[in-house]
């Protein structure tokens, strides 16, 4: 708890600190010095908090790993909002309505995830997920577009984040868990579920620290060199920021592929992938 805590505040507010002041700098060392004493005592508490040795199981740590980045990229929730409020003048309650279309499609396609696993396996449902969320947040990245524009491209890239979510919820457990022995499956059930929280936690503190950090400061000199912006530029420090952060999101999404490809096995024809179907059926 240490460890995070210094780093969630170095993370957020290494900007205002400086990030190589010796505040900063101490947070850093202290998270560091923390997470090696948990990572010792664990290695020898018998009835270790997180069971390490589970990470020896690559299908496992690679589910685990995507898990984290995935769910990194809801930082794109916050930037998108700061984004259409600080540099649109847009209400709190209007900007929220763009996000409506996430949430209804993680409620009415939370399923589908299930049936893409029973026909496809995990692997390609993963991979195909990563790319629909990577298209979420590409739409969200022009920010040199007029406000109305934007919010049509938001409102679509919103409801494709929500669509990716529920659908690589059921494949992505499958693949961490249906990997590991009934006697190391509540454990492993943990640590995916506790990556999917810091993910989350550290993917919004990153990506408010990098627009904070940029919307503040002037404007980015070879960005208005490529891009042209359209409309308000008394607000292009802000737009900037949000393409920058959003870029950071993406590359998470990279980050997420790149582990599936590597650890997560291919289907393994036909009849072993209902071989499969039917062990989960039992299980």
């Amino acid at each position: 708890m240490i460890m995070m805590v210094a780093l969630q505040v170095f993370a957020t507010q290494g900007g205002n600190f400086g990030w190589f002041s010796p505040v900063s700098l101490t947070l850093l060392a202290i998270s560091v010095i923390f997470g090696i004493l948990f990572v010792r005592i664990e290695l020898k508490a018998d009835n270790s908090f997180v069971d390490f040795n589970l990470f020896r199981n690559l299908t496992f740590t690679g589910a685990t790993v995507s898990n984290l980045l995935l769910n990194g990229t809801a930082g794109m929730l916050i930037v998108a909002m700061s984004l259409v409020q600080l540099g649109g003048n847009m209400s709190a309650q209007a900007a929220g309505m763009l996000t409506q279309g996430c949430a209804i499609t993680i409620v009415a396609f939370i399923r589908v995830g299930e049936k893409l696993l029973q026909r496809f396996g995990p692997r390609q449902p993963m991979i195909w997920v990563s790319l629909i969320v990577g298209l979420a947040i590409a739409l969200l990245m022009p920010t040199n577009l007029l406000l109305d524009t934007y919010n049509i491209l938001a409102v679509i890239g919103f409801t494709l984040f929500g669509l990716g979510l529920a659908f690589y919820a059921t494949p992505s457990t499958d693949a961490a868990l249906s990997a590991l022995p009934k006697s190391q499956a509540g454990s492993g059930s943990g640590i995916y579920k506790m990556a999917s929280s810091l993910g989350a936690s550290f993917g919004v503190a990153i990506s408010a620290a990098v627009f904070t950090a940029i919307s503040q400061g002037e404007s980015v000199q070879w960005i208005e060199g490529v891009i042209t912006y359209l409309g308000r530029q008394d607000n292009i420090a802000i737009r900037q920021a949000g393409l920058v952060a959003l870029s950071v999101n993406l590359l998470m999404v990279v980050g997420a592929v790149i582990s599936i490809m590597l650890t997560i096995p291919r289907p393994q024809g036909r009849r072993g992938a209902a071989a499969g179907r039917l062990q989960r059926q039992r299980t």
